[in-house]
């Protein structure tokens, strides 16, 4: 099954604690890479995320963007760090000593200080949990986005395919009729230099162009990729690479056709596979 490297997604997880919202963004990348960006809170689970991101995903470059914002409780009790105000506390006094006219500091500008009122410890494990189920459910929502897109991709490549096979199967139908030709042109001027011709000859010279111009091999070989490529889209493990290496090889045998095309109608079909193994190539590099 072809999947797509470009896909979105964003689940949002409310608990009492707070929210928590997760976006996966994935482009087309040569391997899997992984990018994150973590609140301080859920730095310590970057290694197990990667681990289950890699584990679901390929390739594709991949940003990790979460966000954590608390519950406000503004309307619950209030934690002092009695501690931290004596110490700031003390520091002030001894500031007093040393000013000329010191400033009266009031207990809401300790209040203000960083650290004086204390943010409730939450419970590691839940947001450990929590977290990891968005990550489920981002991952699953990405990858149907891929296999969508993917689906779209694959019937793109069919497409092409066919388009190839219809121009294998129409050089094929008029290869008899282009060495007819060949040689009604070489007898006609042959007749109009007014030049004699051993017949054995002649012929044994049509047997070697006909050797030199022979494209079964490479029409037979450009119809074993076409069906490979269908065969591997319907694969279930990642694909990309492989469509990648069968681009080449029809190119390949593309070139070849047009090296030893001896009309112009062959050449024109060399160009036209070309134009179509290049738009599948294009494709190709954005399915994982």
């Amino acid at each position: 099954m072809a999947r797509s490297m470009t896909a979105f997604a964003r689940q949002e997880l409310v608990k009492d604690w707070g929210t928590l919202t997760l976006e996966l963004r994935s482009v087309n990348h040569r391997y899997l890479d992984v990018s994150l960006r973590l609140p301080e809170d859920f730095r310590n689970l970057e290694p197990k995320i990667r681990e289950k991101i890699s584990a679901k995903l390929a390739r594709g470059k991949v940003d990790v963007g979460l966000r954590f914002s608390r519950t406000d409780t503004s309307s619950g009790d209030i934690l002092i760090d009695k501690e931290l105000v004596q110490q700031i506390s003390d520091a002030s006094r001894e500031i007093d000593h040393i000013l000329y006219n010191p400033e009266a500091v009031s207990s809401l500008d300790i209040l203000r200080w960083p650290g004086v009122i204390k943010t409730p410890e939450l419970d590691s494990a839940e947001l450990t949990s929590a977290l990891f189920e968005l990550l489920d459910a981002s991952l699953n929502d990405m990858l149907e986005g891929r296999a969508r897109e993917g689906k779209k991709l694959a019937d793109l490549i069919s497409q092409r395919c066919q388009s190839i096979s219809d121009v294998i199967i129409d050089v094929k139908k008029r290869l008899p009729e282009i060495m007819q030709i060949w040689r009604e042109k070489l007898l006609t001027r042959i007749q109009e230099a007014s030049v004699e011709v051993d017949e054995s000859r002649l012929e044994q010279e049509l047997v070697i162009l006909a050797h030199k111009t022979d494209v079964d091999e490479e029409l037979d070989r450009l119809t074993t990729h076409v069906a490979e490529v269908e065969r591997v889209l319907k694969d279930e493990k990642p694909i990309g690479r492989r469509l990648d290496f069968l681009m080449q090889e029809l190119n390949r045998e593309a070139n070849t056709l047009g090296s030893k095309s001896i009309d112009t109608e062959t050449t024109k079909a060399s160009v036209d596979l070309k134009v179509l193994i290049e738009q599948m190539r294009e494709q190709i590099q954005n399915i994982e």
